[in-house]
């Protein structure tokens, strides 16, 4: 059973309900997963409304870690642009060949690519330093898809996107910003699911990501994005695992997004 809203608390620690299992360079599945895999999911979803004053988003279930699956190329390609910025250099034709089949399709091998470039783990966490995250540990080697994340992360990673900075600068200039948000704005039709499902068809910009665990055959399933609700924007990310299906997660994400965003909208 899902939590109630409340606001956004300090982290909280405690036992994973999935192991350690080795992500496939194709980033998706596992290999000899279980027959008949036990739906064990979780949930957590944080929003935060754009049009106000409020710095921190409402988060529905508890900010614990999860494993991102592929919402990590959002937060790969802003590490990469980071890095662009600081050598004083936009991204190569190469490099753009690779961002956006990575965000508009979800692409494995483009994240394989820039994942390698921007220095895997190190180099994100450095990135993300910058970019306000706390809780976000880089995938081990080339397993971006294992990286650790939590919804509050998330949405400071969204804030560093679509936000306007209020007092100091943006680590990314408006130029990255802009980037991100057209490719977010515009990913493929097999994609267009998730915390899209809360909002509106005209002013959605996501990024999802879903991966099955080989050791259980269980699902993470992920969504991050901006929605807009009667021309209010709202940052949404809703991240779950422990799924029996894909079909499960997605249907649980979405219906998670429409709950925690239709309360929000309400207060």
């Amino acid at each position: 059973m899902l939590n109630r809203l409340r606001s956004v608390p300090r982290p909280k620690t405690g036992a994973l309900l999935v192991s350690a299992a080795v992500l496939l360079s194709a980033g998706a599945l596992g290999a000899a997963a279980p027959a008949h895999a036990q739906d064990t999911s979780r949930v957590t979803a944080a929003v935060l409304p754009l049009d106000g004053g409020r710095q921190d988003p409402v988060l529905y279930g508890d900010d614990v870690p999860y494993d991102t699956a592929s919402i990590i190329k959002v937060d790969i390609l802003a590490t990469a642009l980071l890095q662009a910025q600081d050598a004083g250099r936009s991204l190569t034709a190469k490099e753009r060949a690779l961002a956006e089949p990575m965000i508009r399709h979800s692409d494995n091998a483009a994240a394989n690519a820039l994942w390698r470039q921007i220095g895997r783990a190190p180099g994100l966490e450095a990135a993300n330093k910058r970019l306000g995250l706390t809780e976000t540990k880089g995938g081990p080697g080339v397993k971006w898809g294992l990286t650790r994340t939590t919804a509050s992360d998330q949405i400071r990673l969204l804030r560093a996107v679509f936000d306007t900075p209020k007092t100091s600068p943006a680590a990314l200039s408006g130029q990255s910003r802009t980037y991100i948000r057209s490719l977010m704005n515009s990913v493929a039709d097999d994609q267009a699911w998730g915390v899209s499902a809360a909002g509106s068809a005209s002013g959605t910009a996501l990024k999802n990501g879903w991966l099955q665990r080989n050791t259980t055959g269980l699902w993470d399933v992920n969504s991050v994005g901006r929605i807009t609700v009667d021309g209010h924007r709202y940052l949404v990310a809703v991240l779950s695992d422990g799924n029996a299906t894909m079909g499960d997660g997605v249907s649980l994400v979405q219906r998670t997004a429409r709950t925690a965003v239709s309360s929000v909208a309400g207060q």
